[in-house]
Formats: C-alpha cells, sequence, structure tokens
C-alpha cells in the first residue's frame, strides 16, 4: 500500500506547477522556531502558519477542527466538541507536543498535556505550528514539535466584530470583540460563548473498552471564554505588551468513574522588550498558566485537580556584522499542584539556560542551539540542535536538521498514590530531517522526510506494577504540502506518510503505535465569485490500531466539508457549512463516536479597517 501511495504523492506534488497561474504572496513573519522573528522563508524549521483569515475562512468552531489533517498532525478525539483531544505530531505523543499561549507554557502538570479542545477559537489572532524537537530552544516537551497560539493584539482604529452561529446538535456560538489603537498603543477585548447538546461520546460497554461503561445520551457541551491584550510602546522604543486569556467549560462525557468535568484554563502573561543598543534586542517575559479540573459522576463530586506553571524567561539577541545572530536566554519555570488527592511531592521547578546562532553565508544558512536543563526532580538534561539550509537556486533550498528532546516525567508518573514511581527517567529523542522547499511558477511546495527515535518512553510496567521506562520508538516520516493558485481557485494539499513503530523488547516489537494513521491527506479548495466565496475541505485517514498488540483496528476514513459564504455589505458576511457531508461514521479512538453530518450557519459583523 506505501509503495504505491509514495510515489504518486511526489508525482502530485512535483507536477502541480504545470497547471498554476502565478501569484504574489507576502512571506509572514514567525517567531516560534528560533524565538526570533524571521520570515517563513528564512527559517529551516517545517511551519505551517494560520492566520484570523484561515480560520473565519474554514469557518472553525474549535483549535481542534482547524488542526485536523494538517501536514505532520494528527487528531485522536474521544467523542466529539469539548472532549478530551490528543495532537499527535509527527507519529510522537500528545503529550511531547509544547503549546504556548502568547510565548506563556500552558499545561496540565498531572496529565502533560494541554487541553487544547478547550481553548477559544474566537479569541485567536494567529497560530504556528513548528514541527520537528525544540527542547534545545524551550526544554520539556517539544519532542514532536511546538504550537503557538496568539491571541488577538489590536491596533488601528476603533473596530468591533460580532458572531453568531448556530447549527446542528443544538449548538449555538456567540463572539464579540472590541479593539483599537494609536500610533504608539494596541489593544483588544473578546469574549465568547458556546453551548451544544452533543451526541453520544461513546458506544462501549461495561468491561468492554472504550469508556467501561453504557450510557447511550447526549453528552454535552459548553463554554464560556474571555480575552484581553494590550499593549504601548514608549519614547525610548520600549515596549510592554500584557496578555490574559481564560476558558471556563463544562464537558458531559461517558465514564465509569467520572462523566462530567467543570474546567477552566487561564493564562496571563506580561512581555518587556528594549534595545540598549542596536545591535543588542532584550526581552523580558513571566507568566502564569492554570489548569482547573472538579469531576463529577451524575452530578455528585468526586475530585478535583487545580495545577498552575509559572515560568519567566530572559533573552538576549544579539546581532554581530550583517547576517548573524547570537541569542543567550535563560528561563525558570515552577510547577505545582493542589488537589484533594495526595501527592508525596506538589511542586517542582526547573532552571534551563539556552544558546543560538544563526548565521547567512552566500547560498548556505546555518541555524544551530544548545540548552541545559536543571530540574528539582530529576537533575541535568543537556539538548541541542543543528541546521543547515542551501540555496540551490531562486526559489528553491534544501534543507537538513538534527536535533534531541526530551519529556519530563507527570506528576502522575512520578507521584500519584498507589500508581506514581519517583525514579522515572525523562523520555528522550533523537531526530533528523531532510528537506526540500520550493517555490517556482506560483507553486509553494515543500517535502521532508524524518526519522525520530525514542527512548525511555513511559508506559505501565507488569513486573512491578508501576509506570517504568520500559519503551522504546522509531518514527519515520514523509511530509508534503503544494499551495497554488489554478485558475479561479486556490488548492492547499498535504499529504503525511508515517511508520510509527514499537520498537520495545517483547511481543510488541515491530507492532504500529497506536492510534496513529499511516497515511493522511487534506485538501482544500477555495474561490471568490464576486461577494461570494465557495470553499470545500477534503480530510482523509488511513487505518490504525486502538491497541499496543495491534488487535483493534480502526477503519481509514474520508469526510468532505462545504462552505460558502456571501458579502451582504462591506460590514456583514453570512456564512454556511456543511461538516461530513456523506455522513461518514469512523473513529480515532475504539468505541468513541465522531460527528455525523451537520450543518451551521454564521452571521458575521465586522467593518473594514
Amino acid at each position: 500500500m506505501k509503495q504505491r501511495i509514495l510515489p504518486a504523492a511526489l508525482m502530485l506534488l512535483g507536477t502541480q506547477s504545470l497547471f498554476a497561474a502565478p501569484a504574489a504572496t507576502l512571506d509572514p513573519v514567525i517567531v516560534t522556531a528560533t524565538r526570533t522573528a524571521q520570515t517563513a522563508d528564512e527559517t529551516l524549521a517545517a511551519v505551517t502558519l494560520l492566520t484570523r483569515a484561515d480560520i473565519e475562512r474554514q469557518q472553525a468552531h474549535s483549535v481542534i477542527d482547524l488542526l485536523r489533517g494538517l501536514p505532520g498532525i494528527d487528531i485522536v478525539n474521544n467523542g466529539g466538541m469539548g472532549k478530551t483531544s490528543s495532537v499527535l505530531m509527527r507519529g510522537a505523543e500528545g503529550g511531547h507536543v509544547l503549546v504556548l499561549i502568547d510565548g506563556v507554557h500552558t499545561g496540565s502538570a498531572t496529565l502533560g498535556s494541554t487541553p487544547i479542545e478547550q481553548l477559544p477559537i474566537e479569541q485567536i489572532e494567529r497560530i504556528e505550528i513548528v514541527r520537528g524537537p525544540r527542547s534545545s530552544l524551550y526544554g520539556s516537551e517539544a519532542i514532536g514539535g511546538v504550537i503557538q497560539i496568539f491571541t488577538r493584539k489590536g491596533g488601528g482604529p476603533l473596530t468591533p466584530s460580532l458572531s453568531v452561529r448556530v447549527g446542528s446538535n443544538r449548538t449555538f456560538q456567540s463572539a464579540a470583540s472590541l479593539s483599537g489603537g494609536g500610533d504608539n498603543t494596541w489593544y483588544s477585548m473578546s469574549m465568547s460563548g458556546l453551548d451544544s447538546a452533543g451526541f453520544n461520546a461513546c458506544n462501549g460497554q461495561t468491561n468492554v473498552g472504550g469508556c467501561f461503561t453504557s450510557e447511550p445520551d447526549r453528552d454535552g457541551y459548553r463554554n464560556l471564554a474571555g480575552a484581553a491584550r494590550g499593549g504601548m510602546r514608549l519614547e525610548n522604543g520600549a515596549e510592554i505588551d500584557v496578555n490574559w486569556l481564560r476558558s471556563n467549560s463544562k464537558t458531559q462525557f461517558d465514564g465509569d468513574y467520572v462523566n462530567e468535568a467543570k474546567t477552566a484554563q487561564q493564562v496571563l502573561g506580561g512581555t518587556v522588550r528594549y534595545s540598549p543598543l542596536a545591535a543588542w534586542r532584550l526581552s523580558l517575559a513571566a507568566g502564569r498558566s492554570l489548569d482547573l479540573s472538579d469531576n463529577f459522576k451524575n452530578s455528585v463530586w468526586m475530585s478535583r485537580f487545580d495545577t498552575r506553571r509559572d515560568t519567566v524567561s530572559l533573552q538576549n539577541d544579539l546581532t554581530i556584522g550583517a547576517s548573524q545572530l547570537l541569542t543567550l536566554g535563560f528561563d525558570y519555570q515552577n510547577d505545582g499542584i493542589d488537589s484533594d488527592t495526595v501527592y508525596t511531592q506538589t511542586s517542582r521547578s526547573n532552571r534551563g539556560g539556552y544558546a543560538q546562532f544563526m548565521a547567512d553565508s552566500g547560498a548556505h544558512s546555518v541555524q544551530a542551539s544548545l540548552r541545559s536543563d536543571d530540574n528539582s526532580q530529576f537533575g541535568r538534561r543537556g539538548t541541542g540542535s543543528l541546521g543547515w539550509g542551501y540555496k540551490l537556486s531562486d526559489g528553491l533550498r534544501l534543507n537538513a536538521a538534527y536535533g534531541t528532546a526530551f519529556k519530563a516525567p507527570t506528576f502522575n508518573d512520578l507521584y500519584y498514590p498507589g500508581y506514581g514511581n519517583a525514579n522515572l527517567k525523562p523520555e528522550e529523542s533523537r531526530s533528523g530531517e531532510l528537506g526540500l522547499r520550493g517555490n517556482q511558477g506560483g507553486v509553494n511546495w515543500s517535502l521532508n522526510a524524518f526519522q525520530t527515535d525514542i527512548d525511555n518512553l513511559i508506559a505501565f510496567n507488569a513486573a512491578t506494577f508501576l509506570p517504568g521506562n520500559v519503551n522504546t520508538a522509531r518514527i519515520r516520516g514523509l511530509e508534503g504540502n503544494a499551495g497554488m493558485q489554478v485558475a479561479e481557485w486556490r488548492i492547499n494539499a498535504g499529504l503525511t506518510l508515517l511508520d510509527p513503530e514499537n520498537r520495545s523488547a517483547g511481543s510488541y516489537q515491530g507492532k504500529r503505535l497506536a492510534r496513529r494513521a499511516e497515511q493522511t491527506l487534506r485538501l482544500d479548495l477555495d474561490r471568490d465569485i464576486g461577494p461570494a466565496r465557495i470553499g470545500a475541505t477534503l480530510i482523509a485517514a488511513g487505518e490504525r490500531y486502538d491497541d499496543l498488540a495491534n488487535t483493534r483496528k480502526l477503519g481509514g476514513y474520508a469526510t468532505l466539508d462545504l462552505r460558502a459564504e456571501y458579502a451582504l455589505d462591506k460590514e456583514w458576511r453570512i456564512q454556511a457549512k456543511a461538516v461530513n457531508l456523506f455522513d461518514r461514521a469512523y473513529e480515532t479512538a475504539s468505541f468513541y463516536n465522531q460527528p455525523g453530518r451537520s450543518v451551521f450557519l454564521t452571521l458575521r459583523y465586522q467593518p473594514l479597517r
């Protein structure tokens, strides 16, 4: 199967320029790949940028909806909107993806991952996705990559906006915002609400699998969120930027111990940037993220898990000559938990220092970074990365990179009563990749081949009845992406081929890692027709296994979404979207249902600036 797909994919990505018309685009600026401002063309990393225009064009109702099927990304969802979801990047675990919000580290200290399904889509300005290891810049978690979410910044004249959406499963969603600023100031305030009756999340049965219970009812979801961001530029050139985001959710699901959760995600941060000298850029940032959860069974309170993450970062960017940049930085992080469950340890701290050097010389580009982390629980860990780029010709570049990364054990792994193992080591990885990127004839395209070896994967050890560093994995893959204009159509295609192999000794050796599809494809088409716009998204995924033994197979699937919008005037737009048009039944986790055919109608108000 893979032998037939790979040549076809390469042929598709390599011949599309025959049908494309030239199109001029402005190269966007990203900051996540190197912690410094670069254009997307300058960075040697594999990146994807999603803007506010992309969010509104796709009529996305969640971050998960927006990420589905993108190159290198697979989504595992436990039963629809607001339910537990994992973002698997390049075949790594969900906890191997670092999520930042306006530069602030987020995530649950007990679970070790960020509940990205709870983040409100209407408060987001853009999302930067960096695939590949980034621990040498950010520390723990960035084995598969980094997702940074930026809230709306504001600026310009006073501008209100409003949106209202209704749809299937008695879904109602609304949002309002106000933004503005002057020559040296910016601000934005927004709030949103979402209520959906949902559908039956799990069709599992007691002692069979999935949720290990039978609760054939609707599992609804509610979310109320608010955000604010503002800043100013002082006379001496210094900039001050502060941001706040909070999302409160109530999620119903099927479960044998709990079946309802009331959660809150909050991020508060601030950054000061100043250039003492023309060649010296200094930034100081601090933030706190909260992950709060109360859990219930049939409305009876059962447990509470509240975690916080405090971070401070100092970064110095030193320009050396015309084409060299040295970055020196220090990060401090303190994680803590407050729970009715008694943990033997409730806090830990991490200090990390890093250095990065970037240089251009003729057709060559080099990016190198080193980092040392000193954690109060497991001691020191060193990571590094090296990237090289070579400009073969105008619009064509070869990239190569190698990097190491690690993931610190969670509080549950280490200290959960009757389960934790305080002797656990961090999970560690080594990754290499080779990429080719081009822009010819109006076609932007890229191909990236990669391999990641992960050691000390944390899993339950039957010999000790505790979690242990017992697993290893080797993940090989190929990502392809192409965007172009064909006649009046804007087309973007993304393909991921994955070989995620369990290399652990024993009966699972050589088996495929659970819940990873070997092939995923996303195809987006959009066209403007006067005041109207139409579009479609096709997402296809191959089969996957739900268990380590590869005995429980989940079939492949393909879904088609259609969308349309019409500009009533310069300020008002009406949008319509049909999701999973052919009502395809599929699962990304065994026994957990996914949305069937759904229809949504949206009204948007936003004056032109």
